[in-house]
């Protein structure tokens, strides 16, 4: 009896001291018992959970990040913090959170939420927890909206629909960031906010990237969440879950968010790091055994919601990067499984002066024509099946066959397709133009067009468009599928214009 007496009173006590608090923190404190590059040991903190804030000593802050035995395992959230051995360490109770709110719109902060970009602290008192469950499959919608990327090649034959996961994937100089770049500028007027997340990124790198996105006005819909190169692997760990929760907020406010991460190649390294640090055991190339589910719980977090979750869409595009092409590696195989399809970029494309370099028999996306617009869907009809018999052809002719008339036009139409798929850095194609040169290429309208002058045929085109036809785009952009009035319409005016252009090409000879 004395015994379980004695054991009633022990659980009293332990219940009451759990709710007593001291200077604000929880009154459980323990000591810190190791410490490495970024990350602790902790013991004494025995009722602790994953992802709860904890006060180490009087300055610094950590994130606790699993146990092993008794020990308590915390990563650093300060890198100029200075721990010793003994230091104490105390609860919090809170879950690791991060400014969230239009006040981030436009700024650079860290994974933590610290402003980087010297423009003062941020206006906003919402915040969003770092780490959060998935939404369940019957809070989720059907992905049926585009997100236009203004990329022809993305836009008519890999299609990326509002709440889709598509992943980036090539070898280094390639134009990765391109490709997301360019997506993130022709959002101006979409009403779509934007979130750019680097990863492990060269100070350097990110300056020109906020450089870019600032002189096409992008600035007024993205955040930036950055980790830098030089930074301790618990910030480069943190920047994509940071993302993804201050894209959350939005969501759930019924808007419409795209997320990049560039790239989540680096976020592997970091979690190996990090993981190598706290002597966890390596699975395959050194990589822990979880980095499958660490991805898969990050990319899970986008999606097109329901309206009792706030009725948005999270739109991510995760960049890896490949090594000499090989896409059979550990982390690109994980990405393109938990993904809904992937545009792969080729060296061998980019090195010949294809940009964007695509190879559209490698990309794919799950989504399809059901991200599409209903005079997309019947313009772009065909365009893989003549792009890949072209690159069949064009090797069979390397050989030195000698070649029918039916096999040579087959040649000059597909040379004119990958031409017209071409397009400059940072200068987004309007869907407009899009449709009207994709259905002049159906109907042979530009077989006549001499291919070095294919792009300026099209800017003048689009400028004509917007000034003699504004009632035509309407039309087009508000139709779903091109109607006899529609298409004779359409056709005139193209066809006009390219007369007017043979002729000024041919007055330019002379």
């Amino acid at each position: 009896m004395k015994i379980d007496k004695y054991n009633q009173l022990l659980q009293d006590i332990e219940s009451k001291t759990k709710q007593f608090t001291y200077q604000g923190y929880l009154f459980e404190r323990g000591s810190i018992t190791f410490i490495g590059a970024s990350i602790v040991g902790a013991n004494g903190i025995h009722n602790c959970f994953i992802g709860e804030v904890v006060q180490i000593g009087e300055e610094s802050q950590g994130y606790i990040f699993g146990f092993r035995g008794e020990e308590v395992q915390i990563i650093l959230l300060d890198t100029s913090s200075k721990v010793k051995v003994g230091d104490p360490v105390f609860r919090t109770g809170q879950a690791l959170s991060i400014p969230a709110g239009r006040g981030l719109i436009g700024r650079i902060v860290d994974p933590t939420g610290r402003p980087i970009d010297g423009r003062g602290p941020l206006v906003t008192s919402e915040t969003r927890l770092i780490e959060k469950i998935a939404p369940s499959v019957i809070e989720r919608k059907p992905v049926s909206k585009p997100i236009q990327t203004g990329i022809k090649v993305v836009d008519s034959m890999i299609p990326i629909g509002k709440g889709q996961r598509e992943l980036i994937i090539g070898d280094r100089q390639t134009g990765k960031s391109s490709i997301l770049i360019d997506t993130i500028i022709n959002q101006k007027d979409a009403n779509v906010i934007c979130i750019y997340v680097a990863i492990a990124q060269r100070a350097s790198t990110v300056s020109s990237i906020v450089e870019t996105l600032s002189q096409f006005g992008a600035l007024d819909y993205t955040s930036f969440i950055v980790s830098l190169a030089e930074d301790p692997p618990s910030l480069r760990y943190l920047a994509p879950f940071s993302g993804s929760a201050l894209a959350e907020y939005f969501a759930q406010q019924g808007k419409d968010v795209l997320i990049v991460y560039d790239d989540l190649s680096k976020h592997a390294d970091s979690y190996r790091e990090l993981s190598l640090l706290l002597q966890r055991p390596p699975a395959r190339e050194a990589y822990p055994s979880d980095i499958f589910y660490l991805h898969s719980r990050l990319l899970e977090r986008a999606g097109n919601f329901a309206d009792s979750i706030g009725g948005g869409s999270i739109t991510a595009l995760p960049v890896v990067e490949t090594y000499g092409g090989d896409i059979s590696q550990y982390i690109p195989t994980n990405l393109i499984s938990i993904t809904d399809g992937q545009i792969y970029l080729e060296k061998e494309l980019f090195n010949t002066g294809v940009r964007p370099a695509i190879n559209v028999g490698l990309s794919v996306s799950r989504v399809g024509s059901s991200a599409q617009t209903g005079l997309m869907k019947q313009v772009s009809k065909g365009l893989r099946l003549d792009l890949s018999q072209y690159h069949d052809l064009k090797t069979f002719t390397e050989f030195g066959a000698e070649l029918d008339k039916d096999t040579l036009y087959r040649l000059k139409r597909g040379e004119l397709l990958v031409e017209l798929m071409k397009q400059p850095n940072n200068q987004p194609v309007p869907l407009i133009l899009q449709v009207f040169m994709l259905y002049a290429y159906h109907h042979h309208l530009l077989d006549e067009i001499d291919l070095t002058r294919l792009q300026e045929f099209a800017d003048q085109m689009y400028a004509q468009l917007k000034e003699n036809a504004p009632q035509l785009i309407e039309m087009i952009l508000r139709a779903d599928k091109f109607t006899e009035e529609l298409e004779a319409t359409g056709k005139k005016h193209m066809i006009e214009f390219i007369q007017n252009f043979k002729k000024s090409c041919i007055e330019e000879t002379e």
